[in-house]
């Protein structure tokens, strides 16, 4: 196919066939480098776009082809997203997503998925979480790194060493997925009863608490640190405890809860746990991440759009 030919019916079937089968690697290349599914969505849009203009007769690898373009937008997207993020209010945090039955983000291998470690992740550069992400959570060689980014094998090395140096102790020694449920339906119990004890028996003593709000009213503005200064926020926050009505959900590969008022989704809340107890309990009040969260589940049947 020449670039001045118009595509013909089998090359558009088969521009299709290769881009869906290799779509959930690049929603999951995507989301890791921005934290956001609803930019991680925008890009792959614009890959899937590109996609369809590219001359794909002299595309030797339609899979690195696919997966360098996806890369390339998402650092540039991530560039931009962290001047956005420096007038942000409070806290901000990855917007969680529904891997119970959304096979897309989690797909291949789980790691760099948590919320905590893509906080974490953040304090690195666009290049060198896109190196770390596809490294570590897709196990591209070194060479094909250094080919995506367009720097030399031994920068990549360095880059994903300095990467791995960012990853504290806590998340390293981060419990199974049985524990951390146990640990957070310990925790939504003892807040819902107002037991500042039970809370505090959970938490480790350098806990924090993250809230991630964008200025709504009632909400942390800054991290609330320490062990009793956590367990008093959570008993208290959100202050409808009584009325809520707490589900149960999967994000990032790890439990979590919706809490709903009024019949609608409000908060999200989970947890990050080691052996030693609860060290960060995150909450995402932000309507716009509550809502992407509750959309996200259904995405993988709507995606394309082809």
């Amino acid at each position: 196919m020449h670039p001045e030919a118009a595509p013909t019916e089998r090359d558009l079937n088969e521009a299709v066939s290769v881009f869906v089968k290799i779509r959930p690697r690049l929603f999951g290349i995507a989301y890791r480098v921005l934290g956001s599914t609803t930019e991680a969505e925008d890009v792959v849009q614009e890959v899937w776009l590109r996609w369809q203009k590219t001359d794909r007769s002299v595309v030797v690898n339609p899979v690195a082809f696919l997966s360098s373009t996806t890369t390339r937008l998402a650092i540039n997207v991530a560039q931009s997203a962290r001047v956005r993020r420096e007038t942000y209010i409070g806290p901000w945090l990855p917007e969680p997503v529904d891997t119970s039955d959304d096979p897309q983000v989690g797909a291949e291998r789980a790691e760099a998925l948590e919320l905590a470690l893509l906080l974490v992740l953040e304090k690195l550069t666009p290049t060198e979480r896109a190196a770390y992400v596809l490294r570590e959570a897709f196990d591209y060689a070194y060479a094909e790194i250094a080919e995506i980014l367009r720097l030399t094998p031994v920068n990549i090395r360095k880059i994903v060493s300095r990467a791995r140096k960012h990853l504290t102790d806590d998340q390293r020694d981060s419990v199974d997925t049985a524990e951390h449920r146990r640990l957070l339906n310990a925790f939504v119990a003892a807040a819902q009863q107002g037991d500042i004890a039970s809370l505090e028996a959970l938490l480790t003593p350098d806990t924090v608490s993250l809230s991630d709000g964008d200025g709504l009213r009632g909400v942390a503005r800054v991290p609330v640190l320490g062990r009793a200064q956590v367990a008093n926020l959570s008993t208290g926050y959100p202050r409808f405890w009584p009325t809520a009505e707490v589900r149960p959900v999967e994000a990032n590969g790890r439990s979590g809860v919706l809490l709903y008022r009024d019949g609608r989704p409000t908060v999200f809340m989970t947890i990050a746990a080691t052996r030693k107890g609860i060290h960060q309990v995150l909450w995402v009040f932000d309507p716009r991440k509550i809502a992407a969260f509750v959309d996200s589940g259904s995405r993988y049947a709507t995606a394309l759009g082809t």
